[in-house]
């Protein structure tokens, strides 16, 4: 393996300054260390001309196909094989991702890396695999008339650059077809697989191939390769020059893929969505009367007494107001954005296809009633057991314990209060905010520990299809977060009806979890990477015998998005629930936002390898989390602004009777739960240029199809 894996050959011009003499040049000549598959020559204009090979061409598989030949095949993905693999095994595994697809192969190419013993090879696709894959996933791409289309492979000499590979397909897109394409690798018959032992070396007919490998210890891991010059123009295009306000998105989803560029542009639309209520809450704070909520103290014969009400009442109403159309807009305008992005991205239009197991999915070998393959069976009887009778006790179990944690929260706020009424000193008062404080890490340990267990009871579970694994452990993480996050605000708020210890309890979440957060995420990541393994940078970057292919490896894998949505759920909790309680919750998650932004660029940039990401068309089930929470909102906004103690006293001043005040919320909950529906119905979920794209794209399929059944 040479020093780059980019395709082609690299050329390093060092230039030396007309200035010098002969003998400096010939001397700058001599000592510049050389690699051991670099050529070094000077050219007759004075400069340093360094030359670096790549992988060797001629080591590729060769295609049969005349249009897919190619003399230079670029490296997309890299299977990391157990450091004991056998030669015989390598081969065997290189013969099986070369050969056609009627013979049981991926129609893929394969480089058996530096060395033919070596642990790893790196694969690439011919023109045609990428082409009928683009096909079978449903992507669209640009037609010779300049609009978007679906692809068709009978058609394919009308659509632009379907020459050009690397401009015809992103290279998340290629990567993820190679990855695909490896998947769904399976044997035609019953073999041994060489060099393997017996016991786990046997392959029966229809068996996966890769995910038996990873069984048998043969492959460690496959993952994209980075392109080293384009991830640098994306990194200076992304979070060097701090763009937080505009994103290159388009250059995103190229190089990360659609996944990625998704929660960037959600993230991005959200920061901008943030600037609205982040206003009214500086100007509902600091310039209506008591509108800041800030504790006064006031003696009482002789006692000091606190009075907090919080906004006024004309502030209440509104925050509370605003709250709800806000979620509202919010959701509804970013379901424009995000069917334009997938429009222009070519992923409006995905075709639905029969999953394969997924890697982790166990059971007895049978023959699948679908597709007539040997695959693993597992009785949906069994997996309904477990899930019943083992994964929902656990999981009440923790939420008994984020009551457990509640109960000792108002112990401890208890405590605090009574000692500060005693002493009333200044470091008293400072532990008013204790108890809050306590019950935030106490809640992000037990969030911590929940995921971990979450995910094996998930794995325990044994789903077969990745879309089920996920949507039951999202389902999970869910509703521990919501339980865990927002009891104890909604107990304080309408069983305790205490809204000066919701405002300290929201504020204390807030202040306390962003600066987790930041710690976690970013600070403490960039301490690892410029220090701690700094030591392991420099001894890379003073040997070049050492491959950048090997930094790659060394990284840890990407850990997904997972915790970034349930975070960003959360804070958009926070704010359309109880923001009238506080109103500076907008602001404090628009500075979070700002820092998140090119936090989150870095850590997937440059901590983490590049991950595969498969096409989407928008945020999947997150997006029905967050219209959730703003459904929940409106509820939640008409029942605080019910119980201020401001908005009490002004209806009791006006004679209105308790009776009266509830039937009066319950009606005002009602209209706005009604005028949200409406603004939803009113608001197209896609604009009208993309409805109309996406009706003649949908035309022209048709007519197409017609045409080849003709």
């Amino acid at each position: 393996m040479t020093h780059g894996m980019t395709h082609g050959m690299t050329y390093i011009n060092v230039w030396i300054t007309e200035c010098l003499t002969d003998t400096v040049k010939l001397l700058v000549f001599l000592t510049l260390p050389l690699h051991r598959d670099m050529m070094m020559s000077l050219d007759d204009k004075g400069s340093v001309q360094i030359q670096t090979k790549v992988l060797p061409q001629d080591s590729w598989t060769q295609v049969s196909c005349p249009c897919c030949v190619s003399k230079q095949v670029e490296s997309l993905v890299l299977i990391q094989l157990s450091d004991n693999v056998q030669p015989v095994t390598k081969r065997w595994l290189i013969s099986l991702i070369e050969a056609s697809k009627r013979h049981g192969g991926a129609a893929l190419l394969a480089h058996p890396g530096e060395d033919e013993c070596g642990d790893v090879i790196v694969v690439s696709a011919p023109r045609c695999t990428l082409l009928r894959a683009t096909e079978d996933l449903g992507l669209c791409k640009k037609y010779r008339n300049k609009e978007m289309a679906s692809f068709s492979y009978h058609d394919r000499d009308n659509f632009t650059n379907v020459d050009d590979m690397q401009e015809f397909l992103t290279l998340a897109e290629r990567q993820y077809i190679v990855k695909n394409e490896l998947d769904s690798l399976q044997a035609q018959k019953k073999q041994r697989i060489p060099g393997v032992p017996e016991a786990p070396g046997v392959l029966e007919a229809w068996e996966n191939i890769c995910q038996k490998l990873v069984r048998a210890g043969v492959i460690k891991d496959i993952f994209p390769l980075h392109d080293q010059q384009r991830l640098n123009d994306v990194c200076r295009r992304w979070y060097s020059k701090k763009q937080i306000w505009r994103q290159p998105l388009d250059a995103i989803q190229s190089y990360f893929g659609g996944t990625m560029a998704f929660y960037f542009s959600f993230l991005q639309f959200y920061t901008w969505a943030l600037v609205p209520p982040a206003f009214l809450g500086l100007v509902l704070t600091f310039l209506l009367p008591g509108g800041g909520g800030v504790v006064k103290e006031q003696a009482v014969e002789g006692v000091m007494e606190e009075e907090d009400y919080g906004p006024s009442v004309s502030g209440h109403m509104v925050q509370a107001v605003f709250s709800m159309l806000w979620s509202t807009l919010f959701i509804e305008f970013w379901k424009r954005r995000s069917s334009s992005l997938s429009h222009r991205w070519g992923t409006r239009h995905l075709t639905e296809r029969f999953a394969e197991p997924r890697p982790g999915f166990q059971g007895t070998l049978g023959l699948n009633p679908v597709t007539g393959r040997l695959e693993p069976l597992f009785p949906e009887w069994q997996r309904q057991l477990r899930v019943g009778l083992v994964s929902l006790p656990l999981v009440g179990l923790f939420l008994g314990l984020v009551v457990l944690g509640m109960t000792g929260f108002y112990h401890g706020e208890a405590l605090v209060q009574g000692f500060h009424q005693d002493s009333g000193s200044l470091f008293s008062g400072a532990l008013l905010y204790l108890p809050s404080m306590a019950h935030t890490v106490y809640t992000n340990i037990l969030k911590n520990v929940y995921h971990a267990v979450a995910m094996q009871l998930t794995k325990w579970e044994n789903h077969r299809e990745e879309s089920s694994f996920q949507n039951h452990h999202i389902t999970k993480v869910l509703l521990f977060t919501f339980f865990n996050n927002f009891a104890v605000l909604f107990h304080i708020a309408f069983y305790k009806q205490d809204l000066p210890l919701l405002r300290k309890k929201l504020a204390s979440l807030l202040i306390l979890n962003q600066l987790v957060n930041q710690c976690t995420e970013v600070v403490v990541p960039f301490i690892v990477d410029r220090f701690l393994s700094a030591a392991h940078k420099k001894e890379q970057e003073d040997n070049l015998e050492m491959d950048k292919l090997r930094a790659q490896r060394s990284l840890p894998p990407f850990p997904g998005l997972f915790a970034e949505y349930i975070e960003l759920l959360v804070k958009f909790g926070y704010l359309s629930l109880f923001s009238c309680v506080y109103p500076l919750t907008a602001v404090l998650l628009l500075l979070n936002n700002i820092t998140e932004i090119p936090g989150d660029a870095y850590k997937i940039c440059k901590l983490f390898r590049k991950p595969f990401s498969a096409p989407v068309s928008n945020m999947g089930v997150w997006q029905t989390a967050f219209e959730v929470l703003g459904f929940v909102s409106v509820m939640s906004n008409c029942w605080l602004l019910l119980l201020s103690p401001r908005v009490q006293e002004f209806c009791l001043e006006g004679g209105i009777s308790g009776k009266n005040i509830i039937l009066f919320a319950i009606l005002v909950e009602h209209v706005l739960i009604l005028v949200k529906m409406i603004l939803a119905f009113m608001i197209p979920d896609e604009p009208d240029w993309v409805r109309i794209k996406r009706e003649q794209i949908e035309f022209n399929s048709m007519q197409a199809l017609g045409q080849q059944k003709l």
